[in-house]
């Protein structure tokens, strides 16, 4: 009797176990179907992951979301992992400039936090006291804010123009730029103004700053993020039901009807109504058959673009808040890592009990993504020391980084033309990533509503009844 009644549930592939690929199988679940995942590394979490490095427990980069990013707090919700993230009750930014030499900087340190206020008056008070501009310059950057907020997010011709260009029409100049919209948009866009379209710099700023007071307040995961993505995602598919196939890559997809053909390279075929192909675009792209998707020659033009991640532990305490970002420094943003890590519990942090162990967050460093580790060590311990003092006289136990050459997307101009829907021209086929049309950046919120996107819409296609309305993003419990 089992055996038929599974016969007769439709079944469904997803191809990539990261966000994306974790949301649209738990998706597609929920709606009854006989899912697989199917991943090519041994672990989930695609590119927000923990290793190993001895006894220490890395994460790949430092990963943040806000309190706007409903459909990863929804994910969130589903794995049970709500706990072991900490969102901020009020966005509160340590901004640290520094200048002069290294033998005497000059450092200066702002904060930008909200208050308790509608938008935009939630930030005004810190605009007001930033350190980091002067009265001309806060005033030009409140009339950008003004510019931003009338903008139609809806209008295609914001992805043909560059958000400098944008910037500097309405007033702004290279230190509000720098002091400011980079600051946020660098490590949200992973590229600076000059290199990123209006229309996704545009949805970030206003979602993320000029929507809600509490939109910008930054979550971060309180645990290793692998505890998160692969160990509670692993046991929450398991749970639902969906068969995880680690360490199992794709050979070829034959698309069919009534049912699709996924055959992985061991040789084992998988046949399935549904298949989502939810890996990186360039993945997707050698899945794909010919024309199944408008523009598809252009997916291999589809650039991307890297994050860079500088891990320093330090024999003392150098750092006595949770992160900063850096102006007036090579470094961007620096966050405290040592109880993610479990550095207290190793042999080198026992016999160096004040041990401290930071990561440095570097996006858009297309000039030093493969530089050599002594270059960087050369480039990033003294800019260390330039904005901690405590850092000149502390001794390094360890420095080492991790490089994801293809971390996001480019978000260029021209950007939106290039980005796939979750559709495909093939029936049953559906494509998932934070490089389809979700209209966010390449985040983990991007990742996780292009899986509700692509599970939502071979739900559709089937006529299946959607088992809850899921609204903003987010699962009901």
């Amino acid at each position: 009797m089992t055996g038929r009644a599974d016969a007769a549930r439709p079944a469904a592939v997803v191809v990539g176990g990261g966000l994306a690929g974790i949301t649209a199988a738990l998706r597609l679940a929920e709606a009854d179907h006989r899912v697989t995942l199917v991943e090519g590394r041994p672990r989930l979490g695609g590119l927000a992951f923990s290793f190993q490095r001895g006894e220490l427990t890395v994460d790949n980069g430092q990963h943040v979301y806000l309190r706007c990013c409903t459909a990863y707090r929804g994910l969130l919700d589903r794995l049970g992992a709500a706990r072991l993230v900490h969102l901020q009750d009020r966005l509160d930014v340590p901004v640290l400039g520094v200048s002069g030499p290294a033998g005497a900087p000059v450092r200066t340190l702002g904060r930008l936090r909200r208050a308790g206020l509608p938008v935009p008056l939630h930030l005004a008070g810190s605009l007001a006291r930033y350190p980091h501009l002067g009265p001309a310059d806060r005033a030009r950057v409140v009339r950008g804010a003004l510019a931003l907020q009338s903008l139609d997010l809806a209008d295609p011709a914001l992805d043909a123009v560059s958000f400098g260009d944008w910037l500097r029409g309405n007033g702004q100049n290279a230190r509000t730029i720098a002091a400011l919209w980079d600051l946020v948009g660098v490590a949200t866009l992973n590229a600076r103004a000059d290199q990123v379209s209006l229309a996704l710099a545009a949805m970030v700023f206003k979602t993320g700053l000029l929507s809600d007071p509490g939109a910008s307040d930054i979550g971060t995961a309180a645990v290793p993020l692998g505890t998160i993505h692969h160990d509670r995602a692993l046991a929450e598919l398991e749970r639902a039901g969906v068969k995880v196939l680690l360490r199992a890559r794709v050979a070829e997809l034959k698309p069919a009807s009534p049912q699709h053909a996924v055959r992985l390279e061991g040789g084992e075929l998988l046949t399935a109504d549904t298949v989502v192909l939810a890996g990186a675009q360039d993945t997707a792209a050698a899945l794909l058959p010919p024309d199944a998707v408008d523009g598809q020659d252009r997916l291999a033009g589809f650039g991307t673009a890297p994050i860079l991640n500088v891990h320093v532990v330090y024999d003392r305490k150098v750092l006595r808040r949770p992160f900063f970002a850096a102006l007036g420094s090579p470094v961007q943003w620096v966050f405290d890592r040592t109880a993610h890590s479990g550095l207290a519990g190793t042999e080198l942090g026992r016999a160096h009990p004040g041990a401290q162990y930071l990561a440095l967050s570097q996006s858009a460093v297309q000039d030093e993504i493969d530089l050599p580790v002594a270059e960087l060590r050369r480039r990033y311990l003294p800019e260390l020391a330039r904005l901690l003092p405590a850092a000149g006289g502390a001794g390094v136990l360890d420095f080492f980084v991790t490089r994801e050459r293809t971390a996001t997307f480019d978000p260029a101009p021209g950007t939106a033309a290039l980005r796939p829907t979750a559709r495909t021209k093939v029936p049953g086929l559906l494509l998932a990533g934070a490089w389809t049309a979700t209209g966010w950046p390449a985040t983990m919120e991007g990742a996780v509503r292009s899986g509700h996107a692509a599970a939502d819409a071979a739900l559709a296609a089937a006529g299946t009844h959607l088992p809850v309305d899921r609204g903003d993003g987010r699962w009901p419990r």
